[in-house]
């Protein structure tokens, strides 16, 4: 069967590997669907995380093909969403033996529960496997501790920040404004009801943030009233902008990868009492994504579809203008 590894810095091949082996706790899965996310993307620039090529893809949504005699609540046929991390805290895609970018993907342990989803009834696999990043973008809106009546700034509409502000607006926050600079990702952010979308190339964002949500009093003059910020940018610049604008008691949650350290103003923190929390996890019901999931039309953020022998296009297009919502590689299966 195929499966999408990487051999080392940039270099990543669709391989032919023999098909899984499972065990009576396991499970395999028929994959028909999963997204390139921006970790693909760094995993693949470092080489990977492991010794050995290291396999990818880590949004999944296919038909399960095998059940193990141990695994409760699951049958062959069964269309599921994925829980990429297993009981030992490896994760599917992340540096365990198994990825998501194949044909048939092994799920260890499945009989521990809480790895395997039931799709909604109806919906095509491609959309359900926006499941593990709308978990991701769900709880870094946990993280910034946000409530009906806030107001929240998400700087970064890729998937992530995509996925936080239909999650804000799920649940009834309905002042937020997006920030990005492609003009398709700022659609996305206005289809899915965003108060306003702004362009940091030509936008005053910090104006506007004021005359949106209004001002908030500091010491050294007004800041925007915002009351919670989302970066899912992985800008540097942004993490520092946040803390020198934003309110007296503000916060912020980081969920884009910053991989080299960003400078601080630990004094206008400290004045500011603000708070940054990070977020790489999922919410603790997983079940509140898949709901969500249910419950609101994402399937306009799939901007792009590839076979998985076309891999390669995807992640081009990921990596070079980045004009895209969700890039999804399908396999043929629904």
């Amino acid at each position: 069967m195929r499966q999408i590894r990487v051999h080392g810095p940039d270099d990543v091949r669709l391989d032919r590997v023999d098909p899984p082996r499972p065990g009576p706790r396991d499970a395999v899965v028929r994959v028909g669907a999963c997204g390139i996310c921006g970790s693909d993307l760094s995993y693949i620039h470092m080489g990977g995380l492991t010794g050995a090529p290291m396999c990818l893809g880590h949004e999944v949504a296919g038909i399960v093909d095998w059940v193990g005699d141990e695994v409760p609540g699951v049958a062959v046929g069964d269309r599921v969403i994925v829980y990429p991390t297993a009981p030992d805290g490896t994760s599917i895609g992340s540096g365990a033996d198994e990825g998501g970018l194949t044909d048939a993907l092994l799920v260890r342990d499945a009989a521990a529960g809480g790895r395997l989803f039931a799709v909604p009834a109806g919906m095509p696999l491609a959309h359900a496997a926006l499941g593990e990043p709308l978990g991701i973008g769900m709880q870094a809106v946990n993280q910034a501790d946000v409530a009906p009546g806030d107001s929240v700034a998400v700087f970064g509409c890729g998937p992530i920040g995509l996925m936080a502000v239909a999650t804000l607006l799920y649940r009834g926050i309905h002042e937020v404004v997006a920030v990005d600079l492609s003009p398709t990702r700022r659609a996305l952010a206005e289809r899915l009801g965003a108060q306003a979308v702004l362009d940091p190339a030509t936008d005053d964002v910090w104006a506007e943030l004021a005359r949106l949500h209004g001002t908030a009093p500091f010491r050294f003059g007004p800041t925007p009233a915002t009351d919670a910020y989302i970066e899912a940018s992985g800008a540097p610049s942004v993490i520092g902008d946040v803390i020198r604008h934003g309110r007296v008691d503000g916060r912020m949650a980081v969920v884009a990868l910053h991989f080299t350290p960003v400078a601080t103003d630990y004094l206008t923190l400290l004045m500011k009492q603000f708070t940054i929390r990070g977020s790489i996890e999922y919410p603790p019901r997983f079940e509140d994504a898949v709901e969500l999931l249910a419950r609101r039309d994402l399937s306009d953020l799939v901007t792009h579809r590839f076979d998985l022998d076309d891999f390669h296009a995807g992640l081009a297009l990921l990596e070079g203008s980045k004009d895209c919502g969700k890039v999804m590689i399908t396999m043929g299966v629904e």
